[in-house]
């Protein structure tokens, strides 16, 4: 019940903050106008179609990044020559903010998904490159060596010794990455957007409407909690023989 404490003392605090006039109604929409609007975007059917877009851009997004990070952070991860070539570009083009790469984007791709989805793959990529990255380079060698001693062949070797080993590390990438695709998708759906909750949230900013806004952020919050609890249950299922501290 711990984990209910805060999310119930924030509601009560925002109900108080709007019921009393401690904030005006056009500033912040009180909880029952957002429930209103929520319930009203369901039963058009507006709510599941933009949930759905969105979902479908984010995933689309984060199994493009997935595979990508784990060919080049393989290449990188197990090869100082290649690590020399690619990894100071890669490094630099993850410190270019998600909102820079929009003009590009626009101008190489239009406005249509292939641009929305090539963002949010950008933006999930660098976590999961740099974890898998480090995983590798993390393999202890006398694994390797134990390996090599029974015969094991290089790709012998990859199955059964280098993927275990990396794998926990690329997992908390993966999950990392997949948060972040929710975090491009903002910018992404930006991109003239005619559905998705990005939509939903320029669309309140338009028509200084506090409630579809509140609507728009509360689903970006549950479907980012909903994704990353996710990929922490695959986490506890995939890599649950590892020995880690208890808390």
């Amino acid at each position: 019940m711990a984990r209910f404490a805060l999310p119930l003392a924030l509601f009560v605090g925002w109900w108080l903050a709007t019921a009393r006039g401690w904030v005006k109604s056009y500033q912040f929409a009180s909880p029952r106008d957002v429930l209103a609007e929520l319930a009203n975007l369901a039963a058009t059917g507006a709510l599941w179609h933009d949930i759905g877009a969105s979902v479908a851009r984010v995933f689309a997004g984060f199994a493009i990044a997935l595979a990508l990070a784990i060919v080049l952070g393989a290449l990188v991860g197990g090869s100082r020559a290649v690590e020399r070539v690619l990894d100071p570009t890669l490094q630099a083009i993850r410190a270019v903010p998600s909102l820079a790469w929009v003009p590009l984007i626009l101008l190489w791709l239009g406005i249509g998904e292939t641009a929305k989805i090539t963002l949010v793959a950008i933006g999930a990529f660098f976590p999961i490159y740099v974890a898998l990255v480090a995983g590798i380079r993390g393999v202890d060698r006398k694994l390797v060596e134990v390996g090599t001693t029974f015969g094991l062949s290089r790709a012998a070797l990859i199955a059964r010794v280098l993927v275990p080993a990396t794998l926990p590390q690329l997992l908390v990438g993966a999950r990392i990455g997949l948060t972040q695709a929710w975090l491009f998708l903002v910018a992404a759906e930006l991109l003239a957007a005619t559905n998705g909750i990005g939509f939903l949230l320029t669309d309140g900013e338009q028509t200084t409407r506090t409630d579809e806004i509140l609507v728009a952020i509360l689903l970006f919050a549950v479907c980012g909690k909903l994704s990353e609890s996710g990929m922490r249950w695959l986490e506890r299922r995939l890599v649950g023989w590892t020995d880690t501290v208890p808390v």
